[in-house]
């Protein structure tokens, strides 16, 4: 999203003359596992970036790589082909995992290789951590995610007796799904009345019928509801109905739906993970609590779900916070700044 974001935007393409390789060898979250297609396309993809490495001589070669596992093994040989021409190298992070891999085999030789005369983007320092023993902090910049304003997000939410949570992601268990039903099941244990929406598209690890077992063994099915994938208006629909937005993850970079929530005013409660504690105020514009945590999510959401008054108090803070800091506007302008300073 943020890369297609980077190439479709006016002030980018003003300020930079680029060509644009897609690096992606799937086109989505659940497509069929077929990889002489993956091999094609990883083949088609390297050819193109050699016949432009051939044919133009660029002053900088950004990439945004995937930065771990057998995806990184996929990407690195872009940033290696670059080098070889002996390119000024950019590289924008919007993952992590590069602490998981460090130590294997592979890798050990590989990190250094890519990361070694690049720069490196970063969306937080948050997440310096995780490349510190293959990136100088010297050789570091900072250039946090934005979104583009929605029209009318402070619209009236409609009439309910209930106040709702939201959950907004595709149904992994690394994003919490299956923790934050753990969570509602104690709320509903010290008998908190809530109404819990899930909405997202179903993967292999969760699907709608796991999902629905799930909520039956927790005695949860008058309490929560899943929705399936929603996108353009019907996920709008979602935002505007919900009064507390929950990100229990346990794997994230920098989550732009944290960006949506504020956005629409809702007071968030989130993990301790990534760049999260830069995106939400703990206190502040909603709730950080260490990952993992159940009782201390279920008392965060808990004080939310239990003072309508701090809602919205939090989640007009959260709103000023996105327009202070996580506009597209902010992110594009960031993100020509860190180019120039590469070059």
């Amino acid at each position: 999203m943020v890369g297609q974001q980077i190439k479709e935007s006016q002030l980018i393409r003003d300020s930079f003359d680029f060509d644009y390789v897609n690096l992606a060898t799937s086109r989505a979250l659940n497509e069929p596992k077929n990889y002489l297609l993956k091999l094609w396309r990883f083949v088609k993809n390297f050819t193109r970036t050699f016949r432009l490495l051939l044919t133009h001589r660029y002053d900088l070669c950004y990439c945004a790589l995937t930065c771990h596992g057998g995806c990184f093994l996929r990407d690195a040989p872009f940033v290696l082909i670059c080098k070889l021409f002996r390119h000024k190298m950019v590289i924008h992070m919007h993952n992590k995992g590069v602490a998981l891999d460090v130590d294997k085999p592979i890798f050990r030789w590989l990190y250094p290789a890519v990361y070694r005369h690049a720069k490196v983007m970063l969306l937080s320092w948050h997440l310096y951590d995780d490349v510190s023993r293959v990136v100088k902090k010297e050789d570091v910049l900072i250039c946090p995610n934005g979104i583009k304003p929605m029209a009318d997000t402070l619209s009236q939410k409609p009439a309910s007796t209930l106040p709702h949570i939201l959950f907004l992601s595709n149904m992994l268990v690394a994003k919490g799904a299956l923790l934050l039903l753990d969570v509602l099941c104690i709320l509903k244990e010290r008998g908190i009345a809530f109404k819990a929406d899930f909405v997202g598209a179903p993967t292999h690890e969760i699907d709608g019928e796991r999902f629905e077992k799930e909520c039956c063994m927790r005695g949860l099915n008058t309490h929560v509801t899943f929705y399936g994938p929603k996108y353009g208006e019907e996920k709008e629909v979602f935002w505007k109905s919900a009064d507390i937005f929950v990100h229990p993850t346990f794997n994230d970079a920098f989550p732009l739906v944290l960006l949506e929530a504020m956005q629409h005013s809702l007071p968030i409660v989130a993990s301790d993970e990534g760049g999260i504690p830069d995106i939400v105020a703990d206190g502040e514009t909603g709730y950080i609590v260490e990952k993992g945590q159940i009782t201390a999510l279920a008392d965060a959401l808990e004080k939310l779900l239990e003072d309508a008054d701090l809602r919205r108090r939090m989640g007009e803070a959260g709103k000023r916070r996105y327009e202070a800091y996580f506009t597209e506007a902010q992110f594009e302008q960031s993100f020509v700044n860190c180019i120039n300073a590469c070059l």
